[in-house]
C-alpha cells in the first residue's frame, strides 16, 4: 500500500488540474452565452436557433458537413452586438430530418433547393433587409440567394467563400473573411475585391457607386479555425454596423481556443478516471513478429478496397456511408481472421470498460462538443445509419485494438496501423474517384478520432483489456460518423 501512495497522490493532483481547467473553460464559454436569449424553433422542416436581439435580423448558415453549432461563435458575437440572429441547419445536416436532394452538379438541382430553403428562413426572419452570414458551402448559397431576392437581403458576410455568382456589382455589399492558411480562397477574395477596385488589396475597402466590398484575413487560421477568429467576428460586427448605421463594438472572447482547451481537458480527465475501473486486463501480451504485423496491415489495405467497391449496397441515405460501413467491416474482419490464423488470442469482453468509454465519449465529451462546437446528438432519422455503421466500425476497432495490443504495442506499430487504413481509403477513392471522392473528407475525422478517442481507449485497455476498448471505440466511431456526415437522397 505505501508504494501506491505516490501514484494515488499524483492521480489526485492530475484529476484536480483537469477539473479546474474544465471549470475555467466552462466559465468562459457560458459567460459568452450569458445575457443572450436563445430559443429553438423550426421554419418548415428547418431547425432554427434564434439568438434574440433588438437590432436587424441576420441569417447564419453553415458549410458542408457543418451545423448551427459550428457557427455559434459568430452568432453569439452578433447577438451580443444587438442583432437578432437566426442560425439554421441545411437539409441533410445537423438535426434537419430531410436529406439533401437534387443533382449536386447542377445549379438547378441541390443548389437551387438550398437557396429556396435559405430564402424561407429569410422570409421567416421578419422585416428586412436581412443580413446574411455563412461559411464555405453556404457562401455560394447565400450569394445566389441575395441575387435572387435583392429586395429582402441587406449586407452579406461570407467566410471562406467561393462562388461563380460574384461579379462587379453582385452582391453590392459584401465582406469576405478567409483564414491565413486558405491560399486558394484568399486568392478568390482578392479577385472579388479587384472586380470593384483593381487597386484594392486585403484589408482595403473597395467602393464603386453603391457597391461596397472588402476582404480580411484571419491570422493563424485554416478552414475550420477561421470560424473562431476573434478578428473575423469583430470585422463582421463592424461591417454590419456600418451598413445599418449602428455604433459600438462588443468584446470578442477567445471561445475557439477555450473550446479546444475544454475538449483536451475532458480527454485528459479520462486518464485518472480510467484508474477507477476494476483491474481485469488481458491475461497475456499479444506477441506478433514483424512479418505477421506486415501481413496484418498490408493484406486488408489491399484486399478490402476492391471488395468494398464491389459489395457497396447503396442503401444508406448518407454520402459514402454504405461504402464506409462495408470497408470498415471488411478491413476489420480480414485482420481478425488473420489474427486467428496466427493463433493470437482475442481475450474476453469486460463490460465495465465498454460502458466507461460510452459514458465518457457519448456523454461527457459528446455533450460538451454538441453544446459548444458541433452537432453530436443524433435525430431519429440517423439512428439506422449509426446502427449500420456500427456493423463495420465495431469489428474494425476490435481488430485495431488487438493488433495494437490495446495501445501497448510500440508507437511505430500503432502509427503504421492507422496509416494502413488511411491508405486503404485512398486506394478505394482511386478505384472509384467520382463515387467515393467524399471519403477524402473522412480521413481528418478518423485521425482526430484516433488522437482523442483512441487515447482514452488505450487507458481503458490498460485496466479492462483490448476487447473492451475495441468494442467501445467501435460504437463511438459509428456514432461520430453517423452524426457528422450529410444525409443525401438522390433524385
Amino acid at each position: 500500500m505505501p508504494a501506491r501512495l505516490p501514484d494515488m497522490r499524483a492521480s489526485g493532483v492530475f484529476l484536480t488540474i483537469c477539473l479546474l481547467a474544465i471549470g475555467a473553460a466552462l466559465y468562459v464559454l457560458e459567460s459568452a452565452r450569458a445575457g443572450v436569449e436563445i430559443t429553438q424553433t423550426h421554419v418548415g422542416d428547418s431547425p432554427v436557433t434564434i439568438y434574440d436581439g433588438d437590432g436587424p435580423n441576420v441569417v447564419v448558415a453553415h458549410g458542408f458537413a457543418g451545423s448551427r453549432q459550428m457557427m455559434q461563435g459568430y452568432a453569439l458575437t452578433l447577438a451580443r452586438a444587438g442583432y437578432r440572429v437566426l442560425a439554421f441547419d441545411f437539409e441533410g445536416h445537423g438535426r434537419h430530418p430531410v436529406p439533401m436532394s437534387g443533382d449536386v452538379t447542377s445549379l438547378d438541382g441541390t443548389t437551387r433547393l438550398l437557396v429556396e430553403q435559405t430564402l424561407s428562413v429569410v422570409d421567416a426572419a421578419g422585416p428586412g433587409p436581412v443580413a446574411l452570414l455563412g461559411h464555405s458551402m453556404a457562401t455560394d448559397i447565400l450569394i445566389r440567394a441575395a441575387d435572387a431576392a435583392p429586395q429582402w437581403i441587406g449586407p452579406v458576410v461570407v467566410i471562406s467563400a467561393f462562388s461563380q455568382a460574384v461579379d462587379a456589382t453582385q452582391p453590392p455589399d459584401m465582406l469576405m473573411i478567409t483564414g491565413a492558411w486558405e491560399g486558394g480562397l484568399r486568392a478568390f477574395a482578392r479577385k472579388a475585391v479587384a472586380m470593384v477596385d483593381p487597386e484594392a488589396g486585403e484589408g482595403d475597402l473597395a467602393t464603386a457607386g453603391e457597391v461596397r466590398r472588402k476582404t480580411v484575413v484571419a491570422p493563424l487560421a485554416e478552414h475550420v479555425g477561421v470560424l473562431h477568429s476573434r478578428l473575423g467576428r469583430a470585422e463582421a460586427v463592424s461591417w454590419l454596423n456600418t451598413a445599418y448605421g449602428r455604433e459600438g463594438q462588443v468584446p470578442v472572447p477567445a471561445t475557439g481556443p477555450v473550446t479546444l482547451g475544454l475538449l483536451i481537458a475532458i480527454v485528459a480527465l479520462a486518464r485518472p478516471l480510467s484508474r477507477l475501473l476494476p483491474y481485469a486486463p488481458d491475461p497475456a501480451r499479444r506477441a506478433l513478429s514483424r512479418a505477421q504485423v506486415a501481413v496484418l496491415l498490408v493484406v486488408p489495405a489491399l484486399v478490402a478496397p476492391p471488395l468494398a467497391v464491389l459489395v457497396d449496397p447503396h442503401a444508406l441515405p448518407v454520402l459514402v456511408a454504405d461504402h464506409l460501413a462495408v470497408h470498415l467491416g471488411l478491413f476489420g474482419l480480414i485482420q481478425l481472421a488473420l489474427l486467428w490464423g496466427f493463433g493470437v488470442g482475442f481475450g474476453r469482453l469486460s463490460l465495465p470498460g465498454v460502458l466507461a468509454i460510452l459514458i465518457w465519449g457519448l456523454g461527457l465529451f459528446g455533450l460538451a462538443l454538441d453544446r459548444y462546437a458541433a452537432n453530436f446528438l443524433p435525430i431519429p432519422e440517423r439512428m439506422v445509419i449509426m446502427a449500420a455503421l456500427s456493423l463495420g466500425a465495431v469489428p474494425f476497432m476490435l481488430a485495431d485494438a488487438i493488433v495494437t495490443d490495446g495501445g501497448r504495442a510500440a508507437l511505430s506499430r500503432r502509427v503504421l496501423a492507422r496509416v494502413a487504413f488511411l491508405a486503404s481509403l485512398g486506394f478505394a477513392v482511386a478505384l472509384d474517384f467520382e463515387g467515393l471522392f467524399f471519403l477524402i473528407m473522412i480521413a481528418p475525422v478518423i485521425v482526430l478520432f484516433y488522437a482523442l478517442f483512441g487515447l482514452v481507449g488505450r487507458w481503458v485497455a490498460q485496466r479492462q483489456g483490448a476487447v473492451a476498448a475495441g468494442v467501445g471505440l467501435g460504437i463511438c466511431l459509428a456514432w461520430s460518423l453517423g452524426v457528422s456526415f450529410p444525409m443525401f437522397a438522390s433524385g
